[in-house]
C-alpha cells in the first residue's frame, strides 16, 4: 500500500487498519465465547455421568444378591470406576496446572453474573505446548486411554467381547496420521491451541471414559437381569401359526419360538372377548366349545402392573381359528414316497376319532402300529404303489397311495474325497471305500461288495486287481501300500448292495492322482 500525502487519507487508512483489527478481536471473543460454551455443556454431561454411574454399583450388588452366580459381575463395578477414575483425574490434574499457570479463574466481563467466571490464561498458548506436546503430557493421555481400553473390555465375558468391546469410546482418531505438519496425535491436538479451546478436547476425552465406564454398568446390569423385578422362571415351546387348519394342496406356516413366563408375577389379568380367564403361574388356558363349522376369531387381552414404572399396561392381540368337518389324513413323515429295505414312518388323523379306534390297512406292504397314530411301513416291490387305507371310528375308508422307490444309489468315498489329488501317506492309511447315503433321511447302511482297482504307476504298465468288499485286501493292499508322488489309482466297477436290494449296483468310480 502506498502511503498517501494528504492528512486527511493517510487518518482514513489508519481508522481502517484499526476497525479491521476490532472486528477480528470480536470474531476471536466470539468462538472463545463457543469454546467456553461447548465446554460447559461437557462438564455439565460429566457430572450427570458421575451420579448415573456412581448410583449403578449399588444396584447391581442388590441384584446380585438373588442368585449367586451373579456375584462375580458385582465384583466387577469397582474395578470398573477405580479405572475410569485414574484416568479421568489425571486429566483433572493436567487442567489444573495449566489454569493455574496462566492466572487462575477470573470474573466474565462479558457476563452480567458476577459468578460466572472464565480463565485468565484462556488464549495462552504457550502452556498446552509446553505441557501437553513438548512435556510429554499427550502422549501420557493416549497411552493411558490405552490402558484404560484394555481393563474395561477386561470386564465384559469373553462371548460378549465381539459385540460390547466395539460399543467402548476409546479409540484415538487416526486422523492426526495424516497431517504432514505433526509427528503425533498429541501434537495434532494441542501445539500452539489455545487453552480455551484445549479444555473442551480435554473434557470430551473424560466424557468418553465416563460413558464408556456406563456401557460396562449397564453391560453388568443386562447380566444379573436387573431391567426389572419380574424373574421368567418358566418356559415351554410355542408354535404360532399363522393359519390353524390347513388343507390339502396349501402351506403350513408357523412361528416356533421359546415362550416365558413368571411364576412370580402379582397383577396380572387376562380376558378373552371380555370374559376373564384365570392364570396359572403367568399361563391362561382359553377354551370354547366347536358347536359349528367355519373360522372362529377372539381377541385376547392381557393387564399387568410394569414393575419398573408401577403403570397398569394392557397389550392385546386378535386370533383365529377354524373349526372343520371331520376328515382324514395319512402323511409320510419323512418322505413323500416308501423306499425298500427301510420303516417308512407314516402318521394318521381323522377329526374326530381317537387313534385308539383307527384301523390302517395297506396294499404291497406291511404296516406296525408304533403309538399315538404312527405307523411304520415297510414294502419290497420298487415301482408298485402302496395303497394305504385309513377307517374305523365311523370314518369312511379313505385311501391314500404312495409309489414304491429303492434306496438311492450311495456315492462312494475314499479319504473324504471323490478323487483327484491326495499326499501319498494319507492315502497310504486308508482302509477301503464308503459308500454314503448322501441326503437320505433314513437311517440305513449300504455296502461296497466288491471293486476293481486299477494301479498306473509313472512309466510303468497298468496293475489290475479285483477285490472282495469294500475294504482294501491281498493285492490291492499290497498297491495301494506302494503309492508314491506321480502314481495314479482308478476304482472301478465299484458295486453296493443298498437294504432291500436283490443284488449289488454300479455306483461311482474314483480316481486319484497321488502327490
Amino acid at each position: 500500500m502506498s502511503i498517501p500525502k494528504e492528512p486527511r487519507q493517510l487518518m482514513i487508512n489508519v481508522m481502517y487498519i484499526i476497525l479491521t483489527a476490532l472486528l477480528a478481536l470480536n470474531v476471536s471473543a466470539e468462538i472463545f465465547n463457543a469454546f467456553k460454551v461447548v465446554n460447559a455443556g461437557l462438564v455439565k454431561s460429566n457430572d450427570a455421568l458421575d451420579k448415573s454411574n456412581s448410583q449403578l454399583p449399588q444396584q447391581i450388588a442388590e441384584f446380585s444378591k438373588k442368585k449367586a452366580e451373579f456375584a462375580k459381575y458385582a465384583e466387577r463395578t469397582a474395578p470398573a470406576k477405580e479405572a475410569t477414575d485414574e484416568y479421568t483425574n489425571f486429566i483433572d490434574g493436567i487442567i489444573k496446572s495449566m489454569i493455574d499457570e496462566t492466572g487462575g479463574m477470573v470474573p466474565d466481563e462479558h457476563s452480567n453474573d458476577p459468578n460466572d467466571l472464565r480463565m485468565k490464561g484462556y488464549k495462552d498458548k504457550d502452556v498446552t505446548t509446553r505441557l501437553l506436546v513438548d512435556g510429554g503430557k499427550g502422549d501420557e493421555i493416549e497411552k493411558k486411554l490405552a490402558v484404560l481400553k484394555d481393563k474395561l473390555s477386561a470386564l465384559f465375558d469373553e462371548a460378549d467381547k465381539a459385540v460390547n468391546v466395539p460399543k467402548l469410546a476409546l479409540d484415538i482418531d487416526p486422523a492426526w496420521k495424516q497431517s504432514r505438519t505433526h509427528k503425533s496425535w498429541a501434537a495434532y491436538n494441542f501445539s500452539h491451541m489455545p487453552l480455551g479451546a484445549a479444555l473442551p478436547i480435554l473434557n470430551k476425552l473424560k466424557n468418553d471414559a465416563k460413558a464408556s465406564e456406563a456401557t460396562v454398568l449397564n453391560y453388568l446390569m443386562n447380566k444379573i437381569g436387573a431391567t426389572t423385578d419380574v424373574v421368567f422362571d418358566k418356559f415351554q415351546v410355542v408354535s404360532a401359526s399363522k393359519k390353524s387348519y390347513v388343507v390339502l394342496g396349501e402351506k403350513f406356516e408357523t412361528d416356533i419360538f421359546l415362550s416365558s413366563s413368571s411364576s412370580n408375577i402379582k397383577g396380572m389379568s387376562v380376558t378373552v372377548n371380555g370374559a376373564s380367564v384365570p392364570n396359572i403361574d403367568g399361563v391362561a388356558k382359553y377354551t370354547a366349545a366347536a358347536n359349528a363349522p367355519g373360522i372362529k376369531k377372539y381377541n385376547a387381552k392381557i393387564s399387568l402392573t410394569n414393575p419398573v414404572t408401577k403403570k397398569v399396561e394392557t397389550y392385546s392381540g386378535d386370533f383365529e381359528y377354524e373349526v372343520g368337518q371331520r376328515s382324514a389324513t395319512v402323511s409320510a413323515d419323512k418322505m413323500n414316497v416308501f423306499y425298500v429295505g427301510v420303516d417308512n414312518p407314516i402318521s394318521v388323523a381323522a377329526a374326530g376319532v381317537s387313534s385308539n379306534d383307527l384301523k390302517v390297512s395297506v396294499t404291497n406292504g406291511t404296516a406296525r402300529n408304533t403309538g399315538r397314530g404312527q405307523y411304520d411301513i415297510t414294502v419290497s416291490n420298487p415301482g408298485a404303489v402302496c395303497n394305504v387305507t385309513l377307517s374305523g371310528g365311523g370314518l369312511t375308508p379313505s385311501t391314500f397311495p404312495f409309489r414304491i422307490k429303492s434306496i438311492p444309489s450311495p456315492v462312494a468315498y475314499i479319504a473324504n474325497k471323490l478323487g483327484g489329488a491326495v499326499g501319498n501317506g494319507e492315502f497310504a492309511a486308508q482302509r477301503g471305500i464308503e459308500p454314503r447315503l448322501e441326503g437320505f433321511e433314513f437311517d440305513a447302511r449300504c455296502v461296497i461288495q466288491g471293486f476293481v482297482l486299477l494301479y498306473v504307476a509313472r512309466r510303468q504298465d497298468p496293475i489290475p486287481v479285483t477285490n472282495q468288499g469294500g475294504t482294501f485286501q491281498g493285492q490291492a493292499r499290497e498297491l495301494i501300500s506302494r503309492a508314491k508322488p506321480g502314481d495314479m489309482y482308478i476304482f472301478d466297477n465299484i458295486k453296493a448292495r443298498c437294504p432291500g436290494d436283490k443284488a449289488g449296483r454300479n455306483i461311482n468310480s474314483l480316481s486319484f492322482n497321488i502327490r
